[in-house]
């Protein structure tokens, strides 16, 4: 471990869903927008070994590494807030650690002794939060942990951070925790009771936060700080109101104005003083995106936004970057055809399908896509949506009757996409995708050449099925562009359609490499082509949006 490695933990109380991951997302950004060397590391408790094979209603988005790794949706949080890559080990679950434990066993590196939960799985949690500041040479690590306190599940987790702040010293070690403070509406109060029990329950652990981050739909008052600080024996300092805001990126600065990151760093002695330059104009910029611009995203999981997070985020950033206020119309794919299809992505200033996987909705999203390519609607395909897209070109322009996907009709006469060779014998679910990221090399004079800038990018990947090679000749014979591919061509990795304002799609996830201060290519373009289709509609001139 680093000599100097301190070490920050958020723990959540109460409920789910208060935004821990925002929490410690943004703490990295304060002490990282102090010259420290910040990383981030979250703990999930489910005992699956990665979220791989989680249905996105269970988990929402998995968010792909560069490394492959299938990780929780807050490491989307975590690269976004610091922009930086993260890695493999920047997320893991009960399921890996008991993993790895029952395997160390049966190899015999316990032998002679009873396997129990402390010490051998709390050693395990241990020696991987400290492995991470040794490889990355950290000064500070930020480690959140998932699951709510109380619940049985990261009980494991809890113990090994309590042993952790005794092994690296009080001082090197702070405690964050995020608490609901709900306010009843009878009483016109906001209750300060289910922060108490939940930070009794975690003094129960052995655990005391040195900083309490109160989530509420409204101000917190003096009066309730004080009675939060006494009862919880926090400091006032440390009492933050953390309210609901327009922007997750204004909570850094919201945090900061409260003092979050001026209380942990006296606790660490931390005597850097931030530069909050570049994020303050970063929120000037998301306050200034005014002008709307309509984008329908067409997908089968639209009743859980977070399993499509990143693309959400994406969207934005790319709003951001052109002064737009991008407003999405969450259309269910499995509602679409006929005049439907028109009802509902008639007014759309730009159509994007995301991924996915399974049958469910896929004809919706190939009546979208049709739309899109027919209106002359900037369209965004991504991972799924690219293979749909090239499955309606293949049926409506190559006159391939019955052409689909052989996932969805493995007795399809045209299978123009398929499974690779590789892929074929797989019998493992888990973590045996096309994963991580992968080499596109871009054709010169196309508009992923001028989205790019670039002749070989990497993307990250998540799929099995790929455009089948056999029918490429065939689908640019009938005029599409192949505008990416990979291994010598033999992949389609981008493609795009002529004689249409935009129509791309990826193969790959380009939502995972957005950045709030730095937008993806393609998101960029659409953005831009869907604010010149709105202003078009609206008679207006077209200027140059880009």
């Amino acid at each position: 471990m680093v000599k100097d490695s301190k070490f920050i933990f958020v723990t959540g109380g109460v409920a789910s869903g208060l935004g821990k991951g925002i929490t410690a997302a943004s703490l990295g950004r304060l002490f990282k927008s102090r010259g420290l060397k910040v990383v981030l590391q979250k703990l999930d408790p489910y005992v699956n070994v990665d979220p791989g094979t989680m249905n996105p209603f269970e988990h929402g988005e998995v968010f792909v590494l560069d490394d492959g790794a299938e990780t929780d949706l807050d490491l989307g949080h975590y690269e976004r807030f610091l922009d930086s890559d993260l890695h493999r080990s920047s997320n893991f679950t009960t399921g890996a650690v008991y993993s790895a434990v029952i395997a160390k066993e049966r190899r015999g590196d316990y032998l002679g002794k009873t396997v129990q939960v402390i010490p051998h799985i709390t050693d395990e949690i241990k020696e991987r939060v400290r492995s991470l500041a040794d490889t990355e040479q950290a000064d500070l690590v930020i480690v959140e942990i998932g699951g709510t306190v109380g619940d049985i599940e990261s009980l494991p987790f809890l113990e090994a951070i309590r042993q952790l702040r005794n092994e690296v010293g009080r001082e090197n070690c702070a405690f964050v925790h995020v608490s609901l403070m709900p306010f009843i509406g009878p009483s016109g109060e906001l209750k300060t009771k289910p922060t108490q029990h939940s930070v009794k329950e975690l003094r129960s652990l052995g655990l005391q936060p040195d900083a309490i981050v109160c989530r509420t739909d409204r101000p917190i008052g003096r009066n309730l700080k004080e009675k939060i600080s006494l009862l919880c024996d926090v400091p006032m300092s440390g009492v933050i109101s953390a309210m609901d805001v327009e922007s997750i990126y204004e909570v850094p600065l919201i945090l900061h104005k409260e003092g979050l990151d001026d209380e942990v760093a006296r606790h660490l002695g931390i005597e850097a003083t931030p530069d909050l330059s570049e994020w303050e104009a970063l929120v000037d910029r998301v306050h200034a995106a005014q002008e709307p611009v309509r984008v329908a995203v067409v997908g089968k999981y639209v009743d859980l936004r977070d399993a499509y997070l990143s693309v959400m985020e994406a969207l934005r950033h790319g709003g951001f970057h052109h002064g737009a206020n991008v407003e999405i119309d969450w259309v269910t794919s499995d509602d679409l055809g006929g005049q439907a299809t028109e009802d509902a992505l008639g007014s759309a200033d730009g159509i994007l399908v995301p991924g996915g996987f399974g049958v469910r909705g896929v004809e919706g999203k190939v009546a979208a896509v049709r739309f899109a390519r027919e209106r002359k609607i900037p369209f965004l395909g991504i991972c799924l949506g690219l293979q749909v897209a090239v499955v309606e070109f293949a049926r409506n322009v190559c006159g391939l009757e019955g052409a689909n996907s052989a996932e969805f009709d493995p007795a399809t006469p045209h299978p123009v996409i398929d499974l690779l060779p590789e892929q074929k014998n797989v019998t493992d679910m888990g973590a045996s995708m096309r994963l991580g990221a992968q080499a596109c090399h871009i054709e010169p004079g196309t508009l992923a050449a001028k989205a790019y800038g670039e002749e070989v990018v990497y993307e990250r990947h998540r799929h099995r099925f790929e455009v089948n090679p056999a029918y490429h000749e065939t689908l640019t014979g009938c005029g599409m562009i192949v505008s990416g591919s990979s291994q010598k061509g033999r992949l389609a990795e981008i493609i795009e359609l002529p004689d249409h304002p935009f129509f791309v799609a990826g193969q790959f996830h380009p939502e995972l490499r957005s950045r709030p201060t730095d937008p993806h290519p393609l998101f960029r373009d659409f953005v831009a082509a869907a604010v010149a289709q709105r202003r078009s509609r609206a008679e207006l001139p077209i200027a140059a949006v880009r």
